[in-house]
């Protein structure tokens, strides 16, 4: 019998539990601009303009269009609800991920009966299939090129040696069977097994399994070198929940999906097929980005042909805002388990913890608190920030801050900035490094020195106080007591 315990409806039910965390509304809501224009109100937060906040997921149970379905937004939109859903200290996610990467638990196929994706089923080959009409993908803006699929698990299998991998893709819904899937360059997993397909002259079967598990929505953003070429990802996702993730058969494609998902498209990208991702709007833009900016529309990409959607029954849409606190989470946490793993190899015990910062969504920036303890760890902590670049090409930045000052306090990683830095001395550049394609600082217009687009200067901000003098930069010593004796209600 299928394990459901570990589906979108359970942890719906179990953040019911804890106040604050989930939000519910029966008001209607057009899935166009709308749904994310009201969301990024109530908790985006991210890299997302302000006004906005940390706040709780919300259901919308009343979608325009879509008289059956509900739609989820904000599930991973803050990082104490993550460390509620998988059952661990916020400020140890990283750590958790760490431990699932060492210790994979594959996933298994239970039979088709069992998968409650595919309670209901639409082929294409019936009269009048239109994914637009089946599933209520929002769009973040009204200047986005259609509507995205933006928590979609895509699956497939390499065409050579039969190695299988997740990972979460920009998804366009361009016509009633047609989606377009953004690629970034430099490729992760599914870059390969579609460019071993094309280049057969095959089309590559790939399944998106929307509303899943958050430990899958997390385990699926890890990359390389952490995940290299040749390991599925759900095995992470196993791991955090120490069961397999279970897999089923699609009904159109010979490819597996998420068994206790919300819905599956099934499809087949086409070699050798592009199409424009704003064909149908012209506005040249794709969609809002974690770096806080609109994407340009791509000229050609990929086109998967949509062969089927199945879904639950009555089933739950789960959406994400592109720059919001969700991608801090997605991308974070695992780049956060990334570095402490490498850093860990090379220098045991001197990396106390990471965060990868909202500011730069999960991607661009990582604080390191470093511990140095005898006179040889002096420059050691910057040998850990080039460890971290290593963990993470896509990193831009990295502060480096004492034992003594809480990576996940802003303020306080600020007041080792203007107390603990100088910047003369304590800036380290690494010109002409790649980095990540979406930060608009990365061209040739900003700077005339990036030979290319997607080049960055790699920097070390850090504000660790040198050994020698770490007698001269200790913080006021308050008195250690428990506050609950005058403030019964007190929480750390």
């Amino acid at each position: 019998m299928a394990n459901n315990k570990y589906d979108l409806r359970h942890i719906i039910e179990l953040l019911k539990k804890y106040p604050g965390q989930l939000i519910e509304t029966d008001t209607e809501v057009d899935p166009h601009a709308e749904l994310a224009g009201v969301y990024r109100y109530i908790g985006a937060w991210g890299t997302v303009e302000r006004p906005t906040k940390v706040g709780p997921a919300m259901i919308f149970n009343k979608v325009k269009g879509h008289p059956d379905a509900r739609v989820i937004i904000g599930l991973l939109a803050s990082r104490e609800r993550v460390g509620i859903m998988l059952d661990t200290e916020p400020k140890k996610l990283g750590f958790l991920l760490k431990e699932a990467v060492a210790n994979p638990i594959d996933p298994v196929t239970i039979p088709q009966a069992e998968a409650v994706c595919q309670e209901v089923v639409h082929t294409a080959d019936e009269p009048g299939f239109d994914i637009r009409k089946l599933i209520p993908a929002p769009t973040n803006t009204s200047e986005d090129a259609g509507p995205y699929i933006t928590m979609g698990m895509c699956y497939a299998t390499d065409p050579e040696n039969g190695e299988t991998d997740v990972t979460i893709h920009r998804l366009c819904l361009q016509s009633a069977d047609e989606i377009s899937m953004y690629f970034v360059p430099g490729g992760r997993h599914l870059t390969v097994f579609r460019e071993k397909a094309e280049k057969a002259g095959k089309p590559l079967p790939i399944s998106i399994s929307i509303g899943v598990d958050p430990a899958i929505e997390i385990a699926a953003c890890f990359e390389p070198p952490t995940t290299p070429l040749g390991y599925d990802e759900l095995s992470v996702a196993g791991a955090i929940r120490g069961i397999p993730v279970e897999l089923a058969d699609c009904v159109s494609v010979k490819e597996k999906a998420i068994a206790n998902a919300e819905y599956v498209v099934e499809g087949e990208l086409l070699p050798d097929v592009r199409i424009r991702e704003d064909i149908n709007t012209d506005t040249g833009k794709a969609m809002p980005e974690f770096p806080g900016y609109t994407g340009r529309a791509n000229p050609e990409l990929p086109v998967i042909k949509v062969k089927a959607v199945t879904h639950r029954k009555n089933p739950i849409m789960q959406t994400v805002i592109g720059p919001s606190e969700e991608h801090v989470s997605m991308a974070g946490i695992p780049t956060e388990a990334s570095i402490l793993s490498m850093v860990d190899r090379a220098m045991p015990g001197k990396l106390l913890n990471v965060y990868c910062h909202s500011a730069g969504g999960g991607k661009y920036m990582a604080i390191l608190q470093f511990k140095k303890g005898i006179p040889s760890d002096q420059g050691r902590e910057r040998q850990a920030a080039l460890l971290a670049f290593s963990a993470f090409s896509e990193l831009k930045h990295v502060v480096l801050v004492d034992e003594d000052v809480d990576p996940f306090d802003s303020s306080d990683v600020l007041w080792a900035l203007n107390t603990r830095f100088q910047g003369d001395i304590d800036t380290i550049f690494i010109p002409g490094v790649r980095c990540h394609p979406l930060d608009p600082s990365q061209r040739v217009e900003y700077n005339n020195n990036l030979r290319d687009f997607g080049i960055s200067c790699k920097t070390i901000f850090d504000c660790t106080v040198p050994f020698a003098l770490k007698d001269n930069f200790k913080r006021a010593q308050f008195q250690k007591l428990d506050p609950t004796k005058w403030v019964p209600d007190y929480k750390a």
